[in-house]
């Protein structure tokens, strides 16, 4: 889980380089992500998963996926890394609560009390209505089809192998935003190749383990590590482009980071 929330962010850094620095639309980063990283996994995967794109919860999933893909590119064209990842941590808090709700896990109060901390921090991040950075509203929709995402991992890791299931998702996910990526295809010069590349490359290997993590424990359990996200975004945001958040935020980040990391130790 460690390893894959710090490749996510690094395919989300090379979007934003993308959509902020070349003018590139989140549509045609969001469907290219999907497409070439079908064509990267294809040579790890041996006998491909066919029986899994007939069962419709395989298409929910994907939708999910790809929903929140495109909010996050979207988000990230205006805002700074560590905002934009922080209110999309409403994600796990949507997952703890779907996997309590509809996967029947098991969970103490005072976990739930530890998320409701987390969920505080988002809000001090996002500060709806009061000034918080444009495109909090498309990050903050991003955590909510992630988290039903997240969710989804845990409900259908048992119907195939980590391979299988990334293969569809990224499938499913480049076919369901073609209509609206293909028609904004820039011009594919270097370095929109290279970081095009690195958006997929990163992207696909983060969510394969992601799906390895969930298929070994409770999403319930596993969601509070999401928030390693946090920590990588912040740096990358740094390095790349000398962003540091404000008072506020770093209440924000220290709430949801530490709710997170205190709830990832529990027992139950």
């Amino acid at each position: 889980m460690f390893i894959a929330m710090s490749m996510i962010p690094a395919g989300d850094l090379a979007g934003k380089l993308l959509t902020g620095g070349h003018g590139v639309a989140p549509a045609f980063v969001g469907w290219s992500r999907f497409a070439l990283g079908t064509l990267m996994i294809l040579p790890f995967l041996g006998r491909i998963p066919w029986r899994l794109l007939r069962d419709w919860r395989i298409w929910l999933r994907a939708m999910f996926l790809a929903g929140g893909i495109l909010s996050i590119q979207t988000a990230l064209r205006t805002a700074p890394m560590a905002d934009v990842f922080a209110a999309f941590f409403i994600g796990p808090m949507v997952s703890f609560a779907l996997s309590v709700l509809f996967l029947r896990e098991p969970v103490g109060p005072l976990r739930v009390a530890l998320m409701g901390l987390g969920f505080a921090g988002v809000l001090l991040v996002a500060r709806p209505g009061f000034g918080g950075a444009p495109g909090i509203g498309w990050a903050l929709l991003a955590g909510l089809f992630y988290g039903a995402y997240l969710t989804a991992s845990r409900w259908l890791a048992h119907l195939g192998t980590a391979r299988g299931l990334s293969f569809t998702q990224l499938l499913l996910g480049a076919v369901l935003l073609a209509p609206v990526g293909l028609p904004q295809t820039p011009p594919l010069t270097a370095p929109v190749i290279v970081l095009t590349l690195a958006s997929a490359g990163f992207s696909m290997l983060g969510n394969m383990l992601l799906i390895v993590a969930y298929a070994r424990a409770p999403a319930s359990r596993m969601a509070p590590l999401v928030y390693f996200q946090l920590i990588a975004a912040t740096g990358l945001g740094w390095i790349a482009f000398g962003d540091l958040p404000d008072a506020l935020t770093w209440a924000g980040l220290a709430l949801v980071i530490g709710a997170g990391l205190i709830s990832a130790m529990l027992r139950r």
